[in-house]
């Protein structure tokens, strides 16, 4: 007989991966906001929440009754269900909008936007309850998941490179860690078809972390292009930056620092317990990602 799981966020880019990917094996029921929550399923998984706004017009209250306060009805209820398994979709931002080194789970969490403080707080819930023997909880924290009919948050950079505009950064080295949704939907399907990997919480990367002049390379690549980037110098570009301050031109110093900082995520840990191999390098789901965009362009 198949166990039958709870998915919430359904409707969303990862729920809809999940659905497919899942559907073959198991009963799934979707669950549609507002609804009651009623619990007869062995496994749970919480994906819906309230996404990091990058244009800013979410209100702060919003990000908190999602994030957080429906991520505390959906896990109250597991408690008292008999599922066995609780799977949530946190973020690295619930922890650092800034990484110096490698982000791991032993970093004390210090986010700075509501989005962030909103699902540390959902996490700090989940672990400050006591849960009873038998079940096990996984808070997930994935870097920028991307995949098919998805560029993540790489629009920018994929706008820059199908107009031919070259990438005039190339001089700033930098490193960033990409999630690929077909090793989250791998490393979900593990957590839910084994028992011997312990509750806790879990970053989710790909293996390699790359930069952006690798990820330029890429798009370049999926679209049969010769990559452009520009190795200008780099104090050239700091000043026009400082410019761009006094003159609100579209390059800033702010500007500059999100374009050009690294951010890496670690996932030995997830990998440890999992005891296998994920199942596509970053450069290969990268690529398979700009290939389906261009693919749909044509």
């Amino acid at each position: 007989m198949k166990n039958k799981i709870f998915i919430t966020g359904s409707s969303g880019f990862v729920g809809r991966n999940l659905v497919k990917y899942l559907d073959p094996i198991y009963i799934i029921e979707k669950y549609f906001r507002n609804s009651l929550i009623k619990l007869d399923h062995e496994i749970i998984i919480h994906l819906a929440g309230m996404a990091h706004d990058l244009k800013y017009v979410t209100s702060s209250a919003e990000y908190y009754d999602v994030n957080t306060q429906l991520t505390k009805r959906i896990y109250d209820a597991f408690l008292t269900s008999n599922a066995k398994v609780f799977i949530t979709l946190s973020s690295v931002k619930a922890v650092a909008d800034k990484v110096e080194g490698e982000l791991n789970e032993d970093v004390t969490p210090n986010p700075i936007t509501h989005y962030g403080k909103s699902k540390l707080l959902a996490e700090q819930y989940i672990l400050s309850q006591n849960i009873p023997d038998g079940k096990r909880f996984f808070i997930l924290r994935p870097c920028m998941i991307h995949g098919l009919g998805n560029k993540g948050n790489l629009n920018l950079l994929y706008k820059l490179v199908s107009k031919g505009i070259p990438w005039p950064l190339g001089s700033f080295d930098n490193k960033r860690s990409f999630c690929s949704i077909d090793n989250l939907m791998f490393i979900i399907k593990e957590l839910i078809n084994r028992e011997d990997i312990p509750s806790g919480v879990y970053n989710v990367a790909d293996d390699e972390a790359l930069s952006t002049n690798e990820v330029i390379s890429l798009l370049a690549v999926s679209q049969n292009r010769i990559p452009k980037i520009w190795f200008l110098p780099k104090g050239l570009i700091k000043a026009l930056a400082k410019l761009g301050d006094l003159l609100r031109l579209p390059l800033t110093t702010e500007r500059l620092q999100k374009l050009t900082e690294s951010y890496v995520v670690s996932n030995q840990k997830i990998k440890s317990v999992i005891g296998k191999n994920l199942q596509i390098s970053a450069k290969d789901g990268l690529l398979k990602t700009f290939n389906s965009f261009y693919t749909n362009v044509q």
